[in-house]
């Protein structure tokens, strides 16, 4: 007997996959908050050095403000006061002759900086000061979140598989909270890269048990849809987000808010049901029973399971693989074909998230309002959803993960030809590209979970998530390299989802293929397409028989 056949039998879509959705929903709507928080907690207002040194004696007294900055402040090639010097002393032959500005002695910031106020109250960069020399510190605090993020995966990963992804995921909310809170307190820079390396470490958590609970409770005609319907609230979160950061300008109480909707999921936790897959597979078999039954009754086929006993599941796994054997990463590298599989999702992860972050952590690169980017850019995602539903189902998970991959790539690459000064059509094919980039995301999770198997497939995708954050990590410092030269960044995010795009050729189709439950089922050649919709209908055929 076949899990497969198994599910099919108590309702393989129906209302208990929908409930456990709509549970998974509320944790999840935190994660775009927190991945994305950074466009607005560490944006850095427009400043300059605060003057108050060089009217020690009241000299500037009567002066304007805008005659104050111009005897006190160098400009810039645009006209606008420099962020990060001053003159020596006060150049009051600048009001007479304001040309004549070469070659005068100028000192950096001696007293702070003036910031504009206008759009934030307060970020990370006016409260610690993250702005000129310390302008990479800014960027910084995107990278320790997404080295938590990073190392967050590999623990959970390999928690979950071990302990459940029931127990594993309250944990995740815990630790999110805990440390989500924390960080809003800070007083210092270092307190703060602290906690919000933890809390990435939690939140990803979060992240991949959702998924792989989702998708290991849906049968095979519907883990497309599953996986995309879950992954629509990443899209909504990120729509949202701009609306909560306008409304709270303040990045405490921005954090507070954010973090928030996980006290909800922590009371609805328990509604959660664990995996009946991960339950079987580690003979847990009375356990699989009772959410076996729930999801039966859930879904009005307790007549289908009235008949099945818990001694009965004994066979839906091969004995090699249940009971107290427990499973490391180690295990998905000890044999040639998770070797391979290995290698290829972690690179294909690494390209993905590498240029998602790459494009979404940029939303002040196109001249248009910061809010109104980031809202542009979530909305674009919800038909990127709806493009990766239609692909994956008719093209398959390889092809749609190809295409995807290097459609960004493409689109990333076009920016960089397009002058400068172009706003409109570089926006427009950098919306493009944002989009493409959501929908090979929305891929390479779903294809993920179905490439490993069961007694693997957290770790597998702790494991792939991990190589992932790498990338994550290095693209808020990648973006430092355009004082290097101005295109390095796209042209570096361009190269990466291309070069990827081509390695997942690599892979194999998983497009209505049961999922593998054994390391076996993975070094054993899976049959595809027609032959496993015929072994899967065959296999209901003779269950039904048995019974």
């Amino acid at each position: 007997m076949k899990f497969e056949n198994l599910l099919a039998e108590v309702g393989g879509f129906g209302k208990y996959q929908i409930s456990i959705i709509a549970l998974l929903v509320i944790p999840r709507v935190t994660l775009p908050f927190h991945f994305l928080l950074n466009n607005f907690i560490a944006a850095i207002p427009s400043h300059h050095c605060d003057i108050s040194s060089l009217d020690a004696d009241g000299i500037l007294g009567n002066l304007s403000r805008e005659e104050r900055l111009t005897v006190s402040i160098p400009a810039q090639e645009d006209g606008t006061p420099a962020s990060c010097h001053m003159f020596s002393y006060p150049q009051f032959h600048l009001l007479m002759n304001s040309s004549s500005r070469t070659e005068l002695p100028v000192v950096e910031c001696q007293n702070g900086w003036e910031y504009d106020n206008s759009t934030f109250k307060s970020t990370l960069a006016t409260e610690f000061e993250l702005v000129c020399d310390k302008k990479g510190l800014n960027k910084a605090t995107a990278t320790i979140f997404f080295v938590g993020v990073m190392v967050g995966a590999a623990i959970f990963g390999w928690l979950s598989d071990r302990y459940g992804r029931k127990r594993m995921l309250m944990m995740s909310y815990l630790i999110s909270i805990s440390f989500g809170v924390a960080s809003a307190f800070s007083q210092s820079f270092i307190m703060f890269a602290i906690m919000r390396f933890f809390t990435g470490m939690g939140l990803t958590g979060i992240s991949i048990i959702s998924i792989v609970l989702c998708v290991e409770w849906a049968d095979i005609a519907h883990r497309t849809i599953a996986g995309v319907i879950i992954s629509l609230d990443w899209s909504v979160s990120t729509m949202i987000l701009p609306g909560i950061a306008y409304l709270v300008n303040d990045w405490r109480t921005l954090i507070i808010t954010v973090t928030a909707p996980l006290g909800l999921a922590v009371i609805t936790w328990r509604w959660i049901p664990e995996s009946a897959r991960w339950l079987i597979a580690n003979g847990r078999l009375e356990e699989a029973h009772l959410y076996l039954s729930k999801c039966a009754s859930a879904n009005n086929r307790q007549h289908n399971f009235r008949d099945i006993k818990p001694e009965t599941l004994a066979n839906v796994i091969i004995a090699e693989d249940r009971g107290d054997k427990k499973y490391s990463y180690l295990d998905l590298v000890r044999s040639s074909k998770m070797r391979k599989l290995a290698l290829l999702t972690g690179i294909t992860w690494f390209g993905v998230a590498f240029t998602y972050y790459g494009i979404s952590l940029n939303i002040s690169g196109f001249g248009l309002n910061l809010y109104l980017t980031q809202f542009i850019y979530g909305a674009i995602e919800m038909p990127s959803k709806l493009l990766a539903y239609v692909c994956l189902d008719k093209l398959g998970r390889r092809y749609s993960q190809v295409g995807t991959m290097i459609t960004t790539g493409v689109c990333t690459g076009i920016t960089v030809l397009i002058p400068r000064d172009l706003l409109l059509p570089r926006t427009v094919i950098a919306v493009l590209g944002k989009g493409f980039s959501e929908a090979s995301f929305t891929c390479v999770f779903l294809y993920t979970t179905e490439l490993y198997p069961t007694v693997l497939r957290q770790n597998g995708l702790g494991y792939s998530s991990f190589v992932g954050r790498v990338g994550v990590s290095l693209a808020p410092l990648v973006s430092l390299l355009d004082e290097v030269w101005l295109p390095l960044p796209q042209v570096l995010f361009c190269s990466v989802a291309i070069i990827a795009g081509f390695v997942a050729l690599l892979l194999p189709e998983t497009h209505n293929v049961r999922l593998p439950e054994t390391i076996e089922d993975i070094e054993k050649t899976r049959k595809r397409s027609v032959c496993s919709q015929l072994e899967y209908q065959l296999g209901n055929e003779l269950y039904k028989e048995t019974k």
